[in-house]
């Protein structure tokens, strides 16, 4: 209370002096000490909001209602819901809320092949926050630092690359919680997922809250993956159809019979889990030849249908194309050209 009754006193003095038009003179630390000065509460009464008097201050910043926070992503999925989300790899605050403002179910930020790191994912999240669009952080890697760095942020879910078997997937499990349930450290007091420590009920809901899932996309993650999804705490298995190609040899050709065939084994398995009994759901990326529509038709509940670099990258091309085709209007531009364009810019 005296330093406030220091610092009231020297405004008060500053204004009067700027009031009379008169220079303001350096104040040192000496000359704001007024030990004779004692406010009393009800003097300072008009420079404070009447709603919030009486408040201490974690009662001036309220938690929301849980009533009226949107359902999570773990709860819709256990409704029963298919949920659509787009990757985001530009690390773009505008795009990402242009995103948000779209109405995808999710987002996911991705550090893996992302230019962006930890700094650069909470202002994604603070981009995304504005319509409660729910955010999951994809880790460049499976580790504990990485986990905790990103967990802290306070996205709603957090995927783990490149899960090969089910000790991989209880270690990642183990980065998310708490000792003695797991190895994450702890800041809970002052990090944004507890909203800087004002949500006091943080500890005691976020693992319900968290969407922990594990990404396959190895021949050695399929061969293992039904055990993956039976792990506890795993929540969805992300397929990776890009890097499972890669694989098994056809980095360039993920339509190939063989890497549809490995895929569809990868579904069948962790579908047979089952979820109301800790078993996990079906996640995926939706590719050229296998659409989102086809993906949700075979189980999927969470489908990733684009990329935010790609989606811009494709209305650029298609954009220039159609100003030179406006251009040679009258050359030998046919149906056919068109087609041919179509089918390489899809691949």
């Amino acid at each position: 209370m005296a330093s406030l009754a220091n610092t009231t006193a020297g405004a008060v003095a500053g204004a009067r002096k700027i009031s009379n038009g008169k220079r303001i003179p350096i104040i040192s630390s000496k000359s704001l000490s007024f030990p004779s000065f004692r406010p009393s509460i009800s003097s300072l009464k008009p420079l404070i909001p009447t709603k919030f008097s009486s408040l201490s201050p974690l009662q001036c910043s309220p938690n929301p209602s849980p009533s009226t926070s949107p359902p999570s992503l773990k709860s819709r999925l256990r409704n029963g819901e298919t949920l659509y989300g787009i990757f985001l790899l530009s690390f773009s605050p505008t795009l990402a809320e242009i995103v948000a403002f779209s109405g995808y179910d999710f987002v996911v930020i991705d550090m893996e092949h992302g230019p962006g790191g930890i700094h650069e994912s909470l202002q994604m999240l603070r981009a995304v926050a504005t319509t409660n669009t729910p955010a999951i952080i994809r880790l460049p890697e499976s580790s504990a630092v990485w986990a905790k760095k990103a967990l802290d942020l306070g996205p709603q879910g957090i995927m783990f690359p490149m899960i090969d078997s089910p000790k991989d997937a209880r270690k990642a499990v183990s980065y998310c919680r708490f000792p003695p349930n797991g190895i994450r450290g702890s800041a809970h007091t002052v990090v944004r997922a507890s909203n800087y420590g004002i949500n006091e009920g943080y500890l005691s809901n976020y693992k319900e809250d968290l969407l922990i899932m594990c990404q396959v996309e190895t021949v050695d993650g399929v061969k293992k993956v039904e055990e993956i999804a039976a792990v506890e705490g795993v929540d969805c298995i992300q397929m990776g159809p890009l890097d499972l190609s890669a694989s098994l040899g056809y980095l360039w050709d993920p339509g190939h019979k063989k890497v549809r065939e490995m895929l569809r084994t990868a579904e069948r398995e962790v579908l047979k889990s089952d979820r109301k009994d800790g078993g996990a759901f079906l996640a995926g990326f939706a590719m050229p030849h296998d659409p989102p529509e086809a993906l949700g038709k075979r189980g999927y509940h969470m489908v990733s249908g684009a990329v935010d670099v790609g989606l811009f990258r494709n209305a650029a091309v298609e954009d220039v194309r159609k100003f030179k085709i406006s251009l040679n209007a009258d050359s030998d531009y046919s149906d056919d050209d068109k087609d041919s364009d179509e089918k390489y810019w899809s691949e």
